[in-house]
């Protein structure tokens, strides 16, 4: 039998003996490995966090001791390890377990999360929280080195360190580097010797016998310990925020980690233990290209990931990345800014072709957008690269930095809409609402690759603020000439079906963005008039009119939140303008949506040709109603 099937919750790992950790963190990669390689997921940082998440939960009594994950991208094992071993089958599935932490999923799960840089934020608040009941409780916050770079880490860093009295663990998990010399057996000695009670035993006595030296010799003495520590250590900007620090130390040697820990365990006020992993490690494929295995679909891991045999239809990701190497290549005053988000947004070639005029700023997004604000300021025309769900991040920038300025940022906004197995924490739903309340905004939803090429450019070419909005995955396969640069006419809508309907069943459905693919199949049963309304502001007012005259209802499809988007908009606009016919807004629900497969998740939404069928015919009376086949299918669905 393997010591993993013998493990349903924290309990029963801690009844095993140190030596019996190597085996088990063996089978938990290969256990982890199989289930990603089924069913597609982050794999390269949960291989490198096996070890590290073992003797966590190895050490703590969790979860009355509180462990909270920066990300939550590499907690495939701590799912593993609590309880959820069988369910992993089903992981980032209709149904199945989120890839991320949920409280709502296990009582192990102490913080939501799926963002960067919360971690030491939130565990500092549940360190005190605790402090304040006087329940006496150890909280770890787990963190990346890519998520330290974001300025909320340190925010909370400068606010624990004025809190001695947090019970407060951060266990800095750096991978971005490889274990050098350093990280050997004398750091390793170092590292225990440090988090020790002989050295803490010392210091605090030298502490007590300086209490009544003069401030000078003070600060000689701790200038010297900084200093010694420092030889072996690079800790002291954390030691100058207020938070110990000790390491770096090999994350992948459970004989090192283990006691290290029960020995910060037994410590307290807020700490820092600097832990060295691999991204990768144990899979010799990913170990050589994390990057590819970061967040790979289903593959052999015997063969590794492969090709497609068929090249698949180039991602509206791929048509913004091209459009930017072409533009670049005609103005030289593009300059493209990212938060850590290249190989996401499709930047690679344009980093590597233009690398003086490429930024990225690391998990860092208010200052992408300050940063892009600055560029503008001295006649740049920064691009920034952003996924709908970080723009959020930095709303406070776009507004008070950019827009209020009326500077010329263009905001491309990719992962807009339903995003799939991410789920709620990623989805892309409330650019829309959070723009367009914005005077001077120019926002805009192309309905597929040609229309994202030229609605880019259009954005270049205006003096003021302006978005792109488009969605994760491919398109329809429309074919794009990287030679065309044009622009559209801002504010103008495109009517892409008249309805021939007799006066009284006359439907008109105004759609943003790919959802007008499914609104033209729906329009082809109903004999309804589609508009490709392109841009959400300014509402083309002229359409709008003539829509409104010709027509007994509208019907407004978005794929963003339905309270305060697009639809919203033109209900807006028709009372402006004096019409009072019915309209039907048609979005993503006023709920947090669940991951899945992003065609169920459209179709959990009402997105779908059906959903968006079925919504009408609930609403107008006068629409025909379903044939016999299509009750059939919706029953059998």
């Amino acid at each position: 039998m393997n010591l993993l099937d013998g493990i349903d919750d924290p309990r029963e790992l801690r009844r095993l003996s140190p030596e019996q950790l190597p085996a088990l963190a063996r089978e938990l990669r290969q256990f982890l490995l199989e289930t990603v390689a089924r069913t597609g997921g982050h794999l390269s940082s949960n291989l490198g966090t096996v070890e590290l998440t073992l003797a966590l939960h190895y050490v703590f009594d969790t979860p009355h001791d509180r462990l909270v994950w920066d990300v939550g991208h590499q907690t495939y094992a701590h799912k593993i390890l609590t309880g959820r071993r069988e369910r992993m089958a089903t992981l980032r599935q209709w149904g199945g377990i989120s890839g991320f932490p949920r409280r709502d999923e296990s009582p192990y799960d102490t913080f939501g999360t799926a963002h960067s840089s919360t971690s030491i934020s939130a565990a500092l608040g549940q360190a005190l929280a605790a402090r304040a009941k006087g329940e006496p409780r150890k909280v770890v916050a787990v963190i990346g080195d890519g998520a330290m770079t974001g300025g909320m880490a340190f925010e909370a860093l400068n606010n624990a360190g004025v809190h001695p009295e947090a019970d407060l663990l951060i266990v800095l998990n750096d991978n971005d580097m490889s274990i050098s010399a350093p990280v050997g057996a004398l750091n390793r000695y170092l590292a225990r010797l440090l988090s020790g009670r002989v050295y803490a035993s010392a210091r605090d006595a030298a502490r007590q016998v300086l209490k009544a030296a003069p401030p000078p010799l003070l600060a000689l003495a701790r200038r010297l310990e900084e200093q010694a520590k420092g030889l072996v250590a690079p800790g002291t900007l954390f030691e100058e925020f207020g938070v110990e620090y000790f390491g770096p130390i090999d994350g992948h040697d459970l004989h090192a980690l283990v006691p290290t820990l029960q020995n910060l365990r037994e410590r307290s006020g807020p700490r820092l233990l600097h832990v060295v992993t691999r991204k990768g490690y144990g899979y010799k494929l990913a170990e050589a290209d994390p990057i590819t295995y970061h967040g790979p679909g289903r593959f052999d891991p015997a063969v590794g990931i492969k090709p497609p045999a068929v090249a698949p239809r180039p991602t509206f990701a791929h048509v913004f990345g091209n459009w930017l190497c072409d533009m670049a290549q005609a103005d030289s005053r593009l300059l493209a800014v990212t938060p850590a988000m290249c190989e996401g947004s499709g930047m690679v070639e344009y980093a590597a072709r233009f690398p003086q005029r490429y930024f990225d700023v690391g998990i860092a997004e208010q200052h992408a957008v300050t940063f892009a604000a600055g560029l503008a300021c001295e006649g740049m025309r920064p691009v920034v690269a952003i996924y709908s769900t970080f723009l959020q991040r930095a709303y406070d920038q776009v507004i008070h930095d950019v827009a209020l300025q009326k500077l010329p940022v263009v905001f491309a906004i990719d992962r807009a809409g339903i995003v799939g197995a991410d789920g709620a924490t990623h989805t892309g739903a409330y650019d829309i609402a959070a723009l367009r309340c914005l005077p001077g905004m120019v926002l805009m939803a192309p309905s597929d690759e040609l229309e994202c090429r030229r609605m880019l450019s259009t954005a270049f070419a205006l003096d003021g603020p302006s978005a792109v909005r488009y969605p994760r995955g491919a398109g329809i396969g429309a074919a794009v000439d990287r030679a065309d640069l044009s622009t559209l006419p801002v504010g103008r809508a495109l009517l892409r079906r008249q309805g021939h309907a007799p006066a009284g069943r006359r439907l008109a459905l105004l759609a943003f963005g790919p959802v007008l693919h499914a609104a033209l199949k729906v329009a082809e049963e109903l004999d309804a008039t589609v508009v490709d309304m392109r841009f959400i502001k300014p509402l083309d007012q002229d359409m709008l009119q003539r829509i409104a005259a010709a027509h007994d209802a509208v019907v407004t499809v978005e794929e963003g939140a339905v309270r305060g988007g697009a639809g919203s908009a033109c209900l807006e606009e028709l009372q402006q303008l004096g019409w009072t016919l019915p309209v039907l807004n048609l979005g993503l629900p006023d709920t947090w949506l669940e991951h899945g497969d992003p065609a169920q998740v459209t179709a959990s939404a009402g997105l779908d040709a059906n959903g968006l069928l079925r919504s009408m015919r609930e609403r107008f009376a006068f629409l025909p109603g379903p044939t016999d086949a299509q009750r059939r299918e919706a029953a059998n669905s």
